[in-house]
Order: structure tokens, then sequence, then C-alpha cells
């Protein structure tokens, strides 16, 4: 074994899965996933967004996000509606039980966000959150 660190990608993707994890247990109780809660935050941040960028925004594939948007529509936490210019085209829209989860949640997952990055200064915490942005949109297509 050698004592070189290992790549920033594998640091990136072992950050992913300890925050997924953690996720995932804040979430347990509310019968939700990680990848749940994030496509109802996405769609908190814009009004009638459609399942195409809900599945960009959410980070899940366009086949995954019918699972996605199904699940969340039979627990009665997002609706579709028909664009009325579109016919073909559906917005997805949280319910008022979707803002509620969503709302509840908002301590507990800044929190972890806060425990996450607790060994960092602020100054370091604004620069690990433009480098991981500018990162993103260097990968986006």
């Amino acid at each position: 074994m050698t004592d070189r660190p290992p790549s920033l990608l594998y640091a990136v993707k072992q950050v992913e899965l300890a925050v997924r994890s953690h996720l995932d247990d804040l979430l347990r109780a509310d019968g939700i996933t990680a990848l749940q809660y994030t496509a109802l935050t996405v769609l908190q941040r814009g009004d009638h967004v459609t399942a195409a960028q809900l599945a960009r925004n959410s980070f899940v594939t366009t086949q995954s996000t019918a699972d996605l948007v199904g699940a969340l529509e039979r627990r009665g936490l997002i609706s579709r509606e028909r664009d009325t210019t579109d016919r073909r085209r559906v917005h997805l829209t949280l319910t008022p039980a979707g803002e509620r989860l969503v709302a509840e949640q908002a301590t507990p997952v800044a929190e972890l966000e806060s425990r996450m990055v607790a060994a960092l200064t602020s100054e370091q915490v604004t620069a690990f959150r433009e480098a991981l942005n500018a990162s993103r949109a260097a990968l986006a297509d």
C-alpha cells in the first residue's frame, strides 16, 4: 500500500456515499429516500418542473424518474399537471404535504451539512462550495 492520497474522484464519491447514508437515516421515519428528498427539494426551488428537468437536477436517469415521480405522487407529496400550451409536457409541483415534509427536514439536513464541514473555517466552506459548483459546471452536458 502506498502513502499516496486517494484521487479526488474517489474522495468525492466517498463523501457522496456518506451523505446519502446519513440522509437515508434521517429520512427513514418519513418513509422516503435521499433521492426522493433531493427530488422534493428540486421541486421546492422551481415550480412547474418537468420530469426531464427533475431527472437532470436530482441526479437520476430519465428512466428512474418515472419510478421516482410515481412513488412521490402515490404518497401525495407531488402532483402532475399538463402544460396548457403543450399538452405533451407535464409539470410537477410539490403538494402541501410535500412542502411540509421538506420544511420538517430542513433543520436536520442543515445540521448534517454543518457536521460535514465542521472541521472547516467559514472561508474554507465558501471555497469548498465554489469549487464543487465549478466542478459540477465543468462536467455538465
